[in-house]
């Protein structure tokens, strides 16, 4: 379980970078560095994640519950019109100037592609179709995941194959449009996810040329041993193509697959999966079924947007049970880690921290939702407790849950 060291209100008010209060370590995170760490918790060694003082939103209620990114806080979003999923040679720059699309805008990169020169591979995943009987191949098992993924059903990485994830955004697609909800594709399904042309015409792959950006990152080897990480300037990205795997929402093997020859240089043109648009409805509610390893986000109508897969709990760490609400919401955390002799070791933040770029606290102390260093695990893993998701559906789900949203255990 990823433990949250609660602020009071007090230190919120004082602003302090690093203070200590009633025995709890609580310390500045970095400059917003990108880092990553691997390692696994045990339940009966005390943890502790603790939140950037910039990402305390000072009100005249004093709390402590909102992240702030570049010195901007992330608010609630208010009723707007949800931004088309449809990308035109630019995925995730969304428009509108509401707090919710002001929040995404910042929180997500965003990616300007084209169709020029693409191989013959993603020629053949952008013209796949389904009809029933035929074998989900590869090429239609990307398409797939790509459209499950664009109506805001999440799959976790794109990797082309049918597999429990895409199973489970499937069904989660299916509840949404009032469908039988099936443990196969079906023709009615099929139906659903096309019925939008424009949407079903939006290329799955696309050519994107790499800037200095993408490939002049910092890069570091995440030590086993959890002084080793905590002396690190920050988590990073252990090579490039893993930063740019979850950039593109796709996995490391599938992108390495789709450039076989590419040396991952500025400058160079590669395949990469459009990662189209994310959900922009403002989320009020979220239930996380643990027999599903699925998270659902509901507005405030109570319609069910947008859906995640997940990690919640294990038999051995179990999630907590019944309804809570969100506290605090974190971009960029560091992590304090407390040994059994009570020792504690301050691990910097990253995509490779325990929790991810996110931390979504709730009023339940020490449970959160939050991201993951291992994408390709997610629902594929126990979690200690808390509501683990891939770094990229952290980062939407951020930018759109409401401050003291419900969250529900089921």
């Amino acid at each position: 379980m990823y433990k949250l060291t609660k602020i009071s209100r007090a230190i919120a008010v004082i602003g302090l970078s690093t203070a200590v209060f009633m025995g709890h370590s609580v310390a500045a995170t970095t400059d917003g560095k990108n880092t990553t760490d691997s390692m696994s918790i045990d339940r009966n060694v005390a943890t502790n994640m603790v939140k950037n003082s910039r990402a305390i939103k000072d009100s005249s209620a004093i709390r402590d519950s909102s992240a702030i990114k570049d010195g901007s806080a992330i608010k609630d979003g208010s009723a707007i019109k949800d931004s088309s999923p449809v990308t035109n040679e630019v995925s995730q720059k969304l428009t509108g100037d509401s707090q919710t699309v002001t929040s995404l805008n910042k929180l997500l990169p965003t990616i300007k592609y084209t169709t020029d020169n693409l191989p013959e591979v993603a020629q053949k995943v952008n013209a796949a179709t389904w009809t029933a009987g035929s074998e989900i191949d590869r090429s239609t098992g990307t398409k797939l995941q790509a459209l499950l993924n664009w109506h805001h059903n999440g799959v976790g990485h794109i990797d082309g194959y049918w597999g429990e994830n895409t199973r489970k955004a499937m069904q989660a697609f299916q509840k949404t449009n009032g469908l039988a909800v099936t443990d196969t594709l079906n023709s009615e399904t099929w139906q659903a996810l096309t019925k939008d042309e424009q949407l079903t015409a939006q290329p799955v792959l696309v050519s994107y040329q790499l800037n200095e950006s993408d490939v002049n990152i910092k890069t570091t080897k995440i030590p086993a041993d959890t002084n080793a990480k905590a002396k690190l300037d920050g988590m990073y990205y252990e090579r490039i193509t893993e930063g740019l795997a979850e950039k593109f929402h796709i996995s490391e093997k599938y992108l390495k697959t789709l450039n076989p020859n590419a040396s991952f240089t500025a400058g160079e043109t590669i395949t990469v999966y459009n990662p189209g648009n994310p959900n922009t409805k403002p989320v009020s509610r979220v239930v996380a079924d643990k027999a599903t390893e699925t998270l659902y986000a509901y507005d405030d109508q109570d319609n069910l947007i947008a859906s995640y897969p997940t990690t919640v709990g294990s038999t051995a760490t179990p999630s907590p049970t019944g309804t809570h609400t969100v506290e605090v919401k974190v971009h960029e955390p560091n992590y304090t880690y407390t040994a059994d002799d009570g020792s504690k070791s301050i691990l910097p933040p990253g995509p490779n921290n325990p929790v991810g770029s996110v931390w979504i606290g709730l009023s339940k102390p020490s449970y959160g939702i939050h991201g993951s260093p291992d994408p390709d695990r997610i629902s594929r893993q126990a979690s200690a407790g808390c509501i683990r998701l891939t770094n990229w559906d952290a980062l939407s789900l951020l930018g759109v849950i409401k401050d003291g949203a419900t969250v529900e255990f089921q």
